[in-house]
């Protein structure tokens, strides 16, 4: 079988129809030029240019494959292009994984700057628990997860915080609590409460339990489920308060109200952290792993600060 010197040799003495100035461009001379030729002529069991002293023609075989060689050097030329561009990151796949939560804030910043910076890295988006993205990145399912927790003494995964957010209230409009400015832990002792799933929202379940153990106040907790969502619904309906992470306050639900709370130290406990594989080889991820990082803003004004700053001015 031919190879592709051999092939572009081929098609530069077609283009010239000249040996010498084929030679020339090809940065050889004309001994090894003319027995490449010969080799994809033997190779292919007939001739493919028809030689005098005086001109250089393509026979009918040579005129037959001329535009089949061009086309097989430029995918070739694609295809190196291609496999260079994946090693070096600049194009490729990366696979994401995120809670519904991180979808209110860090994530559309997150994705808008990964676009405008690596362009041709396709995104592969998957909403998942934090357990569930952890099981993915075990089975090398993702490249980088966005959790609300970590395992300690994992030393396959690395981590960083990139968001840190206060708990605030959701109340439903009616609710007596909703018509005070600032609350307390304290005042939701005995309150009817909605709360997270302790199987499919585990993070925030045993967050709000903490919270309020730590001041000995005593909630009801009545329905329990695992979206932020689903739970905001339940609150518009009157059943009762909940506590979620302050950027869910930019959801915008007719009749609930959201409160700033006190008494939760440290103030800004739910977290967000940044999980990959210390082993994933993935090019693309090693591209954008310094771009992700640098996305990291514990200290990023919150939702009812950035509020407060937008008054001011």
């Amino acid at each position: 079988m031919f190879d592709l010197n051999q092939l572009r040799c081929f098609v530069t003495v077609a283009e010239e129809l000249h040996f010498g100035r084929a030679a020339a461009r090809l940065h050889m001379t004309q001994p090894p030029l003319s027995r490449q030729i010969q080799l994809i002529e033997h190779c292919i069991g007939t001739a493919l240019f028809s030689r005098t002293n005086r001109m250089v023609r393509l026979t009918l075989a040579g005129r037959s494959l001329l535009p089949e060689a061009n086309a097989i050097l430029r995918h070739a030329e694609r295809a190196r292009l291609s496999a260079r561009r994946i090693g070096l990151g600049e194009t490729g796949r990366l696979a994401i994984g995120f809670t519904a939560a991180a979808g209110y804030d860090f994530l559309p910043d997150m994705l808008g700057r990964l676009r405008r910076t690596l362009p041709d890295i396709d995104l592969d988006l998957r909403e998942m628990v934090s357990s569930a993205q952890l099981d993915a990145l075990d089975n090398c399912q993702l490249d980088v997860g966005l959790l609300r927790t970590v395992p300690s003494r994992r030393d396959d995964l690395a981590s960083a915080c990139v968001a840190r957010e206060a708990l605030v209230a959701a109340l439903p409009l009616e609710h007596p609590l909703a018509l005070r400015s600032g609350l307390h832990l304290r005042d939701f002792d005995g309150c009817a409460m909605v709360m997270y799933s302790p199987d499919e929202a585990q993070y925030f379940h045993d967050l709000v339990r903490r919270v309020f153990a730590g001041i000995g106040a005593t909630p009801v907790y009545g329905q329990h489920v695992s979206q932020i969502h689903s739970m905001l619904a339940i609150v518009r309906s009157g059943l009762g308060v909940a506590l979620v992470p302050e950027t869910a306050s930019r959801m915008s639900y007719e009749g609930i109200v959201y409160r700033e709370i006190g008494g939760i130290e440290p103030v800004k406990l739910v977290e967000l952290h940044l999980t990959w594989r210390i082993d994933n080889e993935n090019p693309a991820l090693a591209k954008a792993l310094p771009l992700l990082q640098g996305i990291c803003a514990p200290g990023r004004l919150s939702t009812f600060a950035e509020r407060r700053e937008r008054v001011q001015v």
